[in-house]
């Protein structure tokens, strides 16, 4: 059986990212509407600019056009994963600790499947966010392998 088409797009894309000093944040590979869509976000501690995309799009395509993983005509996109960045990988939270965040669980934990507060601490296996409840804040520790996503979120005063 062939690999998916992310995994092929990951083994691409990691050295270009590593010569670029920058990292992978996510890849999708989704039909909307009648167009297929490969979207590449990547980051740095820096953040990204336009003229890093460019680059990583240039380069990706080549591989791209080498190993050609995907049998019909789609639209590469590199960009940065934005404001809302997802959390996938461990270092992910643990780079997050300190900032506000969004996570859905699996499963109910304290009767809820969705938190949002401040992610205050990450050991590898607990992800504890504080989160407000009515007038007061409490401190929810959410077990990493019930975590179905999460991203950072923004916060509107």
């Amino acid at each position: 059986m062939s690999k998916k088409v992310t995994n092929i797009v990951e083994e691409l894309v990691t050295p270009i990212l590593a010569d670029m000093d920058l990292e992978l944040v996510d890849i999708e590979y989704v039909k909307e509407g009648k167009n297929w869509f490969l979207r590449v976000f990547i980051d740095s501690d820096n953040g990204v600019d336009i003229e890093q995309c460019g680059m990583v799009s240039e380069k990706l395509s080549e591989k791209l056009d080498e190993v050609d993983p995907i049998p019909h005509n789609y639209f590469l996109e590199v960009s940065s994963p934005g404001a809302e960045r997802p959390l996938k990988k461990p270092k992910d939270f643990t780079k997050a600790i300190g900032k506000n965040v969004y996570i859905k669980t699996y499963e109910p934990i304290e009767g809820e499947k969705e938190f949002e507060g401040e992610l205050i601490g990450f050991d590898g296996t607990t992800v504890s966010v504080t989160v407000k409840d009515k007038t007061r804040k409490k401190t929810i520790d959410i077990p990493y392998e019930k975590v179905a996503s999460a991203r950072l979120a923004v916060i509107f005063f």
